[in-house]
């Protein structure tokens, strides 16, 4: 049988990881009362039917005080030869609060407090569990098809996940650098296409662009030295426990330049599988939007 627990913080989206885990094949049991979880695990081990051979089961801060009495359980668990796995859900601290605000909902440790408050309070009661998770997944920047993209590589394709999700993005620097960012490379040191006839509308998804932009041996010396860094830092992110990193790459107006270079760093890191990868370019179309 396998036997994964889905925990993790409020608002990070387990409701929905336990609707993908259920369409994935396993049977899937929300908020079960702690107290009663290791008989739970006893009896799913007597059952012989298909159905019953991959379970998972959502545990967090729901559960109360009992959560205190959960690292009993799990290592009573363990020892009566039951292996499991822990998958936990994580966000950075201002989207979960954008989350609740959004929703309108009231945090489950907040009271009359500010939400910020209960989020705070919660990350300390499930410190232990994730330091002991097998997989965390933080999904601040995830929308939900790449977070049902992520299970599906651990519970179905079985691949060996590093728990770091990069997320590639371009941008304009008049429009400010990403607040997000972790990496910031700045790329106005090019020839700006916007300047050439017949370039200025086109952006950097359109191969004229990327043709002007890469006819020059800088970008490429760029790139080369950028794909080496990244090489050494990307390990040392993973065994550091990093679960996201932002790598922002700016021109003027994030049209061009940054766009056709942040395509070319996406396709050099999508040749790797320790990670997980998106591509994002935030200033693309604001040019066209203001008329210039």
């Amino acid at each position: 049988m396998k036997f994964v627990i889905l925990t993790g913080m409020s608002g990070a989206g387990k409701s929905t990881a336990i609707k993908m885990m259920e369409d994935i094949g396993f049977y899937c049991v929300d908020n079960l009362p702690i107290p009663l979880l290791e008989k739970f695990v006893e009896l799913c081990g007597l059952q012989q039917n298909m159905e019953l051979q991959k379970v998972a089961v959502g545990i967090d801060i729901r559960s109360g005080q009992a959560l205190g009495e959960l690292r009993d359980v799990l290592n009573k668990i363990r020892d009566s030869g039951v292996g499991y796995e822990i998958l936990y859900l994580d966000a950075e601290d201002s989207v979960l609060v954008k989350r609740y605000k959004e929703t309108r909902r009231n945090h489950p440790l907040a009271g009359g407090e500010r939400v910020d408050k209960g989020i705070a309070e919660e990350r300390k009661r499930l410190a232990f569990l994730k330091k002991r998770a097998d997989y965390i997944i933080d999904t601040s920047r995830l929308l939900t098809r790449e977070l049902k993209a992520e299970i599906d590589k651990i519970f179905v394709q079985n691949q060996d996940y590093k728990n770091l999700f990069i997320t590639v993005l371009s941008f304009g620097f008049k429009y400010g650098i990403p607040a997000d960012s972790d990496l910031v490379f700045d790329v106005r040191f090019l020839p700006n296409p916007y300047y050439v006839e017949g370039l200025r509308a086109k952006t950097g998804n359109d191969k004229e662009i990327q043709e002007y932009v890469l006819q020059f041996p800088e970008a490429h010396e760029f790139l080369d030295r950028l794909d080496g860094m990244l090489k050494f830092l990307i390990p040392n992110y993973i065994a550091e426990g990093k679960n996201q990193l932002v790598i922002s790459v700016g021109c003027t107006g994030g049209k061009h330049r940054s766009v056709t270079l942040a395509n070319a760093l996406y396709r050099s890191l999508s040749e790797r599988k320790e990670y997980g990868l998106k591509i994002e370019h935030r200033d693309i179309g604001k040019d066209a939007l203001r008329g210039k």
